[in-house]
């Protein structure tokens, strides 16, 4: 699961601009006398696997060696040159789409302190295996504007920089943001990470809030993602017909906010 998850992350960048992955190459660092070579074959092959699923190959990589374990992706791909989607072109008026639900920073930082039930942690592992590849040929179909990835940043952090790029701000609905089971709880009895905190204080300035948000529910909005869901820019005219495919594939899929003329900043409400 480590090595799908990694393919399934370095694999998003592609889906976020509208591109089709062909080829990645492996970058692993291992700790060889702390770990048995069976993990690093089982992990290469996880990564295989997804980058197989995603219609690409794995043409070669590199090799460290390392104290510590690691593992990613180098990955190239293709897209027609007037159909890239970029991250700075968001349209005030356009709805705001999430294609996975947010916690899985907060599920990572519980499992490492054995405190997140299995259930949970089983629901996070499958979401962050899940590839964008689907979410994004749907989007294909419709006049989206502006498209990134949901990653270290968390929600916020990565809505702030569409915001930013297009010279607008983005409403954010709390009250609509998807959010994995037992993650909320979780913050709530402190379960919080380091990069979340960060977040938070990077953004401040820049974040409005126009109701009264609960501790945990801000951690949530801020929380870094481990191969998140995209975020999406789309004409409102096509936002129904729209959140209709995308819940087929994308059951969690949720309307979260709107493109606003106001320039350069989140507004949560």
């Amino acid at each position: 699961m480590f090595g799908q998850i990694a393919a399934t992350n370095a694999l998003s960048d592609i889906y976020a601009m509208g591109g089709r992955p062909l080829v990645a190459l492996n970058i692993r660092c291992f700790p060889y006398k702390k770990m048995p070579d069976d993990v690093m074959y089982k992990i290469l092959l996880g990564g295989h696997d997804k980058v197989h699923e995603a219609g690409a190959v794995i043409a070669g990589g590199h090799s460290v060696k390392d104290s510590e374990l690691k593992y990613g992706l180098a990955v190239t791909g293709i897209v027609r040159i007037d159909r890239i989607i970029s991250n700075a072109t968001a349209r005030v008026g356009d709805r705001i789409f999430l294609t996975k639900p947010l916690g899985t920073g907060i599920i990572s930082t519980a499992m490492k302190n054995s405190v997140a039930s299995s259930e949970t942690i089983n629901n996070a592992i499958t979401q962050m295996a899940q590839l964008n590849r689907s979410a994004a040929e749907v989007m294909a179909r419709y006049r989206v504007s502006a498209v990134t990835d949901v990653t270290g940043y968390g929600l916020i952090g990565h809505a702030l920089e569409m915001a930013e790029a297009s010279g607008v701000s983005i409403r954010i609905e709390s009250r609509n943001v998807p959010i994995i089971p037992q993650a909320l709880e979780l913050a709530d009895n402190g379960q919080l990470t380091g990069g979340g905190k960060d977040n938070i204080a990077f953004c401040s300035d820049r974040v409005t809030m126009e109701n009264t948000l609960s501790n945990p529910m801000i951690h949530i909005l801020h929380d870094p993602q481990t191969s998140g869901g995209l975020l999406i820019a789309v004409h409102p005219d096509d936002a129904t017909e729209m959140m209709s495919e995308l819940h087929d594939v994308c059951p969690h899929c949720s309307i979260v906010g709107t493109v606003e003329s106001n320039q350069n900043r989140i507004v949560i409400e």
